[in-house]
């Protein structure tokens, strides 16, 4: 058996039955800078709370699974410098050895399932990188979204990806893609993308219903709720696009590969804009766990 150590708040409110979201601890580890991202997280979990449910960031620590982190390992793990990046990959290394690690969406996904949690917000999902017909490179995140009965709630995918791509693997590997209150997919910083969103739902219990429909028929997987940024706090396409070639090209030039392009494009492209992706940032995964906290308690009334 897999060992695993609730906060006192997550364990309670399993035993309450109460609506929990999940949350990576990448962002935290990896996203952004200290101490934007202590703050960025208590942040989250506020609005988690205040939206009727409670967070779980999930983290190895230790080599122990963590759901939920009490305030001093949070505040702990934000200043950690060589945290591991957990993917499905990684995440039983890290914890056979020991280490500390953060969890990407794939692997906050995998354990927000072990520990029964059917929600979890974050900013963005990984997807098709740039350039994949040639490297190959494709986020385990999309397979994960076909296999892990999780509702993933993201503002969609990564602008820095190629996401005409992105869709189509999802569409490829029957992942519900579900935009929240409009027709288009959302690019991250920007609410447009240029691209249709492949389905639309505009409440938290039409999504509730729609997953608990998934189940009831035996499908396998969650949903990718594509959810815009806020338009007060967006960054338009048009003002983006440039901004992410210059980053994607610089990367190129560097030869930043792997698992290191995604740190490197979001630290660069925070230079380029000069701290405001970071603000558009911290906005919408706010907005991505308000609206994650009315999923998860239309999913405990659906139970």
């Amino acid at each position: 058996m897999i060992e695993m150590v609730f906060s006192k708040e997550v364990a309670e409110a399993k035993a309450a039955g109460r609506p929990i979201v999940a949350l990576e601890s990448t962002i935290i580890t990896h996203g952004m800078p200290w101490p934007q991202n202590a703050e960025m997280a208590r942040q989250v979990e506020a609005d988690i709370r205040a939206g009727g449910a409670v967070p779980a960031t999930i983290a190895v620590m230790g080599g122990t699974l963590h759901i939920g982190l009490e305030e001093a390992e949070l505040e702990a793990l934000a200043q950690v410098k060589s945290a591991m990046k957990l993917s499905r990959a990684d995440l039983a290394v890290c914890m056979a050895t020991g280490r500390i690690g953060a969890t990407t969406v794939a692997a906050t996904m995998i354990c927000a399932a072990r520990a029964g949690i059917e929600v979890f917000a974050t900013g963005g999902i990984g997807g098709v990188h740039q350039g994949a017909e040639e490297s190959f490179d494709i986020s385990a995140d999309l397979r994960e979204l076909s296999e892990t009965a999780v509702n993933v709630v993201a503002a969609g995918a990564k602008a820095i990806l190629d996401l005409p791509k992105t869709l189509e693997v999802l569409e490829t590997l029957g992942v519900p893609v579900i935009a929240v209150g409009q027709d288009e997919f959302p690019a991250f910083w920007s609410r447009e993308s240029g691209l249709a969103a492949p389905l639309r739902l505009d409440t938290p219990e039409e999504i509730a219903a729609a997953f608990r429909m998934r189940q009831a028929l035996g499908l396998p997987g969650g949903q990718l709720i594509a959810n815009p940024v806020p338009a007060a706090d967006e960054i338009a396409t048009s003002e983006m696009a440039p901004v992410i070639a210059t980053a994607t090209r610089e990367a190129k030039e560097k030869g930043i590969r792997g698992k290191a392009v995604t740190p490197f494009l979001l630290g660069r492209i925070l230079e380029l804009t000069e701290g405001r992706s970071l603000k558009t940032n911290i906005a919408l995964v706010r907005n991505n766990a308000r609206v994650a906290a009315g999923i998860a308690k239309a999913l405990v009334n659906k139970a």
